[in-house]
């Protein structure tokens, strides 16, 4: 069952929110799952968010009706640049920005189908800052042209994303938008997340490359955090 419920337009939108220690206000980060949803790992990165002193919160994007037409409808949402899961992801940015514990600043952290999200939003004024790691270029807008400042972070044995890092790399760089933009050797998909799978999945797992990688998640980790810090404090 979602941990919270955050106030937005219309009604509340379930999830899970991590709150920092101490006295705020903070800046405030959406976590944004991939499409296993709202899952231990997702609130594990939400809480290691609140630990470095931001307000996390991540939606529960697949609340709607049963799992299955919710995860079509996100991925329609990633390909027509409207729907559900983008109106869910403004009004949570929304919501933290007037929410009197944050400072407004609001950032965007998304893992796989997440980093999908991340980039889609990326160029509407919806986030100060974004995070996609392992992001698919949502069909609505292709490799961005246009971003918020981004911090990204790939694996170079993706065969899901092959040569992401470099493709949104050459999208930016005319922008000039301030990025940190990372392709790890040696690591495929989904290298910082720690969830667990049925063991039926682990062989596609390992076909795919799909496992966590302590070495390149934590630099990843340092990096993400590193540019939150010069962005949204």
């Amino acid at each position: 069952m979602p941990d919270a419920q955050l106030p937005v337009e219309g009604g509340t939108l379930p999830g899970y929110l991590a709150t920092p220690s101490g006295t705020g206000p903070w800046p405030a980060v959406v976590v944004i799952h991939e499409v296993f949803g709202l899952t231990d790992d997702i609130r594990r990165i939400a809480d290691r968010f609140a630990a470095n002193g931001y307000l996390a919160f991540a939606p529960a994007l697949f609340q709607r009706g049963p799992k299955p037409l919710c995860i079509v409808s996100a991925f329609r949402a990633l390909a027509s640049g409207s729907g559900s899961a983008v109106d869910d992801l403004i009004g949570a940015a929304e919501a933290l920005r007037a929410d009197d514990r944050t400072t407004g600043k609001v950032g965007s952290a998304g893992f796989c189908m997440g980093g999908g999200f991340c980039l889609l939003l990326a160029d509407r004024g919806v986030f100060d800052a974004t995070a996609p790691n392992y992001g698919p270029f949502p069909p609505a807008v292709g490799v961005p042209s246009r971003s918020c400042p981004i911090v990204a972070s790939y694996g170079a044995r993706d065969v899901l994303l092959p040569g992401a890092a470099a493709k949104l790399e050459r999208g930016l760089a005319p922008s000039g938008v301030a990025r940190d933009i990372k392709e790890y050797p040696g690591v495929g998909h989904s290298f910082m997340n720690e969830w667990k799978t049925p063991s039926a999945v682990h062989v596609v797992e390992r076909i795919a490359g799909v496992h966590h990688s302590a070495p390149q998640a934590e630099d990843a980790w340092r990096r993400i955090l590193t540019f939150f810090d010069e962005h949204l404090r």
